[in-house]
């Protein structure tokens, strides 16, 4: 511990004031067409800038593709969407070299693919099989493809929106690990509350979608990821993301519990997912310093995805959610961080109101798990 970070300079602060600010004329434009689901907006925007991909579980008809599709026209980029079905090839995705031109001047030209977008919708990426979504592999990963020996680079930002029904199975192909690790999130979207789904039916049955405003541009975007990766953070809030992380592992023997019900803990990736995971929240909340609050508000859809239980697990009917929420309250918190907690439950009303117009209890919002 204790290397020399990258800070912030001069430029970076007021880079940092414009993503508080376009953090929240994003809510605003997304709120013109979808009604609700702020958890889940407000994790694919964190994944964005932390510059990771998401995976989104729910049923059909939860705006999980008209989310995709809005975001990339409020940002002004390129966005794709790719039908995964069983016949599915891997070069439907990536395009291929096609014969062109006549005679003496006929050759192969690469002709990319729709993952050749900004944003790439990946609609139902369990229907099709293994080798068709390992094409996708090497995109999220490396931002670019390789066709017949040659790597083409992808445009930048690049961020890909998986989707999974994970109610109907048949027919489908269960994600590998190798797979599911490439996402930096994996966000449940559950079913609107009764006010959202009337004011959503309104909305879509009593008039045309409306339009949303253009607020950004790709360069702009570019240099916002940029800044997002030099956001502070304390060793001691490095090492709590370590401490998470390893806690899943079942050799290290964090938790005797925790131990017995799982069969293969987080890797280094689910480390590197919490710690760019905070930065970013922080961020989008104008904070130039990742908390471990930060931490622990995106643990679970950081976390939950990269623990495989065991049958332990499944006789006692839990789930890698509740392994994940259990050790968020277990593992040690930094000394700083516990007082700090204990110092706001302390606060008298008036105190609360004061800091309140002042603006300082906005500084950090408490971690939803």
């Amino acid at each position: 511990m204790g290397r020399e970070q990258p800070s912030l300079s001069g430029d970076d602060y007021r880079v940092l004031g414009e993503i508080g600010e376009t953090h929240k004329a994003i809510r605003a434009e997304l709120g013109k067409r979808i009604v609700g689901q702020e958890q889940v907006i407000e994790e694919v925007l964190t994944a964005f800038f932390a510059g990771g991909h998401v995976l989104l579980l729910g049923v059909p008809g939860l705006a999980k593709t008209l989310l995709i599709s809005t975001l990339s026209e409020i940002l002004g980029m390129k966005f794709n969407r790719i039908q995964f079905t069983p016949d599915l090839m891997p070069s439907d995705i990536t395009g291929s070299d096609v014969l062109v031109g006549e005679k003496e001047d006929r050759g192969f030209q690469f002709m990319g693919g729709p993952i050749f977008a900004n944003f790439v919708l990946a609609d139902e990426i369990n229907r099709t099989p293994p080798k068709t979504q390992a094409a996708l592999l090497e995109a999220m990963e490396e931002f670019a493809v390789t066709v017949a020996g040659k790597r083409y680079p992808l445009p930048r930002p690049y961020f890909v929106m998986a989707t999974q029904n994970p109610i109907e199975q048949e027919g489908t192909y269960v994600l590998p690990a190798a797979a599911l690790d490439r996402f930096m999130f994996t966000v449940l979207v559950d079913y609107p509350t009764q006010y959202d789904e009337m004011e959503m039916l309104y909305r879509t049955t009593s008039r045309e979608m409306p339009p949303v405003d253009r607020i950004m541009d790709s360069a702009q975007v570019v240099k916002m990821l940029d800044v997002v990766r030099r956001i502070n953070m304390r060793d001691e809030t490095l090492k709590y993301a370590i401490d998470l992380v390893r806690a899943t592992r079942p050799e290290n023997k964090f938790n005797a519990d925790v131990e017995d019900l799982i069969e293969c803990g987080g890797s280094p990736r689910a480390t590197q997912a919490l710690i760019l995971g905070a930065k970013s929240r922080a961020a989008l909340e104008g904070r130039d310093e990742a908390l471990p609050d930060d931490v622990r508000a995106i643990a679970l859809p950081a976390m939950h995805h990269r623990i495989l239980t065991n049958f332990h697990a499944e006789a006692d009917g839990v789930n890698s959610r509740d392994i994940v929420r259990m050790l968020i309250k277990d593992v040690p918190r930094p000394a700083w961080d516990v007082r700090e907690e204990e110092r706001k439950a302390r606060r008298s009303p008036g105190q609360f109101l004061l800091d309140l117009l002042l603006g300082k209890s906005k500084k950090r919002k408490p971690a939803k798990v």
